[in-house]
């Protein structure tokens, strides 16, 4: 049943986020639907203020009145989060249905994390597989597998020029 576990946003009133989460966890704790309901999340931001007094970090919703929830869609679930106090509705497409979140929505939320593996390391010699150079070769330069960047040195028109690219659009060279 995990495998049909899906993200779902629910839209809750301002400042009821916590309030939802803990009461959407200990009702799932209380009736042993872990199998159902699998994840309560908020999304939150550390944010770095500058004051007089110096520095100040905390963290902060990124999506005010928005909970997210990882879930296998049922009546049942669907019921026990519409039903918590505090809460207003699932976020649908114009539908009643609610409107699960896509692979790419979730990854750039932060809520979940993909794990590459990347197959070169800096120096290797790689082949751009996509976008307008695929079919050229160059340098990585740099990594950044957090941000899913890579910089690759790619000789054009006899001059050395940066690209910055997604992980996934090179490959090392086999030689």
């Amino acid at each position: 049943m995990a495998e049909a576990a899906k993200w779902y946003v629910v839209h809750t009133y301002s400042g009821y986020e916590n309030t939802v989460k803990a009461t959407i966890e200990k009702t799932v704790e209380a009736r042993q639907l872990q199998e159902i309901i699998h994840t309560v999340s908020i999304p939150m931001e550390t944010v770095t203020e500058l004051t007089d007094n110096g520095p100040k970090t905390y963290d902060r919703k990124v999506f005010p009145g928005y909970v997210l929830v990882k879930m296998v869609m049922t009546d049942d679930a669907w019921h026990i989060i519409k039903n918590v106090r505090g809460v207003t509705g699932f976020v649908t497409s114009g539908s009643s249905k609610p409107t699960p979140l896509t692979d790419d929505e979730i990854y750039q939320l932060g809520v979940e994390k993909r794990e590459i593996i990347v197959g070169y390391d800096v120096g290797d010699t790689v082949s751009i597989e996509d976008g307008p150079l695929s079919g050229f070769n160059g340098v990585v330069e740099m990594l950044d597998i957090e941000k899913n960047k890579v910089r690759v040195i790619v000789s054009m028109f006899g001059r050395e020029t940066p690209v910055e690219l997604e992980l996934d659009q090179v490959e090392v060279v086999s030689e």
